[in-house]
C-alpha cells in the first residue's frame, strides 16, 4: 500500500514537471500553480488617431516624416483642389468629407493606391496611374503605392512564387519612373516588408476586421481578386478583403484611390469605421475602368493580349491593336477609342490634332474631350482617322518608356525576366 502511494506521488510529480515544460510555451506562460492573475495577455484593442482612420503605431508617422511638407505647398483654392480630385474619379464617397479633408490647415493628406505584381502592365495601370499621382501632388496630396506582394501570393499569382512577384514589382516601379511619375511625391512600400515591422498590430487589425463581417459580405468583395462569386473559389477569397482593408488603416490613408473594381473593399473599410465608431473614414475615389479594345469588353484583360495596350508594346503592336479595335461610327458609350482619348490622351495633352487628308476635311484640332466626342458623335470624324490619331499620341507617350528600358540595364534585365515568367505560365 505504501509502495503504491509512493509510485502515485512520483507519477503526479513527473506529470506536473511535464505539464510545466509542455504548456509553458503555448499557454502564455501561466504557471501550473495558477494564482488567479493572468499577466501575459496582449491588449487586443485597437486605437485610432482622433482626426484620421490611421491606427496608432501603424505606418502613418513614418510616411509623414518621409515627405517634406514644403514639397506639397499648393496655391490653388479649396474649390479647385476638390474639383481636380473629383475629376480624377468616376465616383467619390463622400465629396463633403473631401472638402473637410482638403480644408485642414498645415496638413498634407495621404492617398493610397495598391497593386498586385501580376505580369505585364497595361496602359491603365501605367499612364493613368502616373497622371493620378502627379495630379494629386499638384493639389497638395502625397501618395503611397502599396506593392501587394503577399496579396499576389495569396491570389496565386505566378503560382505563389514570392521571388517572381518581387521581380515583377520592381519592373512596375521602373515603368512608372520611365513614364514620368513624380517620384518625389510618392513612396513605394512593399507589403511584406512593412507588415514585418509590426506583425502583431497588422494581424490583430486583419483579424478584427474579419470578426466584424460575415462570410456573405466578404464574398461580395471577390471581384477585387479578379474573380466571380462562387463556391469553387479558394479560401483566400475570404481572407483577401480583410487584409486589403487592414492595409488602409495600417498605412493611415486619408484617401483610397483605386479602380471601380476595388470599390467594395474600400466601402468595407468605411463600414468597419462605422462599426468601431472610428470618427473619420477613408474617402473613396473610384476611378473609371478602361474598356477592353474588343467589342463587349467592359475592362481590359491581361489574359487576352489583343484586349489592351501594354506598356511594353512596340509601336507596331500599338498600331496593330488600335486598328483592330472596336469603334462603331458615332457611338460613344462602350467605345474604347473614345475612352482612351478621354482618360489618357487628354490628361497629358491640352489639345489634340487628328490628321486627315484634304479630301476628308483636313487636319482638325480639339481643345477638350467634349469637342472631340461631339464631332465623332455627329459623324464628322471617321473611326479610321480617330484610330490613327490615337496611335500617334499613344506612341508619343510610350516612346520615352521604350528608350528608358533600352538604355537602363537593370530595367532591361527585369523586363527580360518578366517575359520569361509570362512564357512559363503558358
Amino acid at each position: 500500500m505504501l509502495l503504491g502511494t509512493k509510485n502515485l506521488c512520483n507519477s503526479i510529480y513527473r506529470l506536473k514537471n511535464m505539464s510545466e515544460r509542455f504548456l509553458s510555451p503555448f499557454h502564455g506562460g501561466i504557471a501550473v500553480n495558477y494564482s488567479g492573475n493572468i499577466t501575459n495577455v496582449k491588449n487586443p484593442n485597437l486605437e485610432f488617431y482622433p482626426e484620421s482612420c490611421s491606427v496608432k503605431h501603424g505606418l502613418r508617422k513614418e510616411i509623414d516624416n518621409f515627405f517634406p511638407k514644403s514639397y506639397f505647398h499648393c496655391n490653388k483654392s479649396l474649390e479647385e483642389r476638390v474639383n481636380t480630385c473629383l475629376g480624377l474619379a468616376e465616383e467619390c464617397i463622400k465629396p463633403e468629407e473631401l472638402y473637410t479633408l482638403l480644408s485642414r490647415k498645415d496638413y498634407v493628406p495621404l492617398a493610397y493606391d495598391g497593386f498586385e505584381p501580376s505580369g505585364r502592365m497595361h496602359i491603365a495601370q501605367g499612364l493613368c496611374k502616373v497622371n493620378t499621382v502627379n495630379t494629386m501632388s499638384k493639389i497638395g496630396i502625397k501618395t503611397v503605392i502599396w506593392i501587394a506582394d503577399w496579396h499576389a501570393m495569396l491570389n496565386n499569382k505566378f503560382g505563389g512564387d514570392l521571388q517572381k512577384i518581387r521581380v515583377v514589382g520592381e519592373y512596375f516601379i521602373h515603368i512608372w519612373k520611365a513614364a514620368g511619375m513624380d517620384t518625389n511625391s510618392v513612396k513605394f512600400l512593399w507589403a511584406s516588408d512593412e507588415v514585418d515591422k509590426n506583425p502583431d498590430l497588422y494581424w490583430r487589425l486583419a483579424m478584427d476586421i474579419s470578426r466584424s463581417f460575415n462570410i456573405t459580405r466578404m464574398k461580395r468583395c471577390s471581384q477585387a481578386l479578379g474573380r466571380t462569386e462562387g463556391d469553387d473559389q479558394p479560401a483566400a477569397q475570404l481572407l483577401y478583403p480583410a487584409i486589403q482593408c487592414a492595409d488602409i488603416f495600417f498605412i493611415g490613408a486619408d484617401l483610397c484611390q483605386l479602380g471601380m473594381d476595388q470599390r467594395k473593399i474600400n466601402v468595407l473599410a468605411r463600414e468597419y469605421c462605422e462599426i468601431k465608431k472610428v470618427p473619420v473614414s477613408p474617402i473613396v475615389l473610384s476611378h473609371r475602368m478602361l474598356p477592353g479594345l474588343l467589342e463587349g469588353q467592359e475592362k481590359m484583360s491581361k489574359s487576352n493580349p489583343n484586349s489592351a495596350v501594354f506598356m511594353d508594346d512596340s509601336a507596331e503592336d500599338v498600331s496593330s491593336k488600335i486598328k483592330k479595335a472596336f469603334c462603331p461610327p458615332g457611338v460613344l458609350d462602350g467605345n474604347p477609342i473614345i475612352a482612351y482619348f478621354n482618360s489618357i490622351v487628354f490628361k497629358r495633352f491640352s489639345s489634340v490634332t487628328i490628321e486627315r487628308k484634304e479630301k476628308d476635311g483636313g487636319d482638325v484640332t480639339f481643345n477638350s474631350p467634349k469637342e472631340l466626342n461631339d464631332c465623332f458623335a455627329n459623324g464628322s470624324l471617321h473611326p479610321a482617322d480617330l484610330k490613327n490619331g490615337l496611335i500617334k499620341y499613344l506612341n508619343l507617350m510610350m516612346q520615352p518608356i521604350r528608350d528608358y528600358f533600352e538604355n537602363n540595364q537593370e530595367a532591361k534585365l527585369l523586363a527580360k525576366k518578366v517575359k520569361q515568367f509570362q512564357s512559363e505560365k503558358k
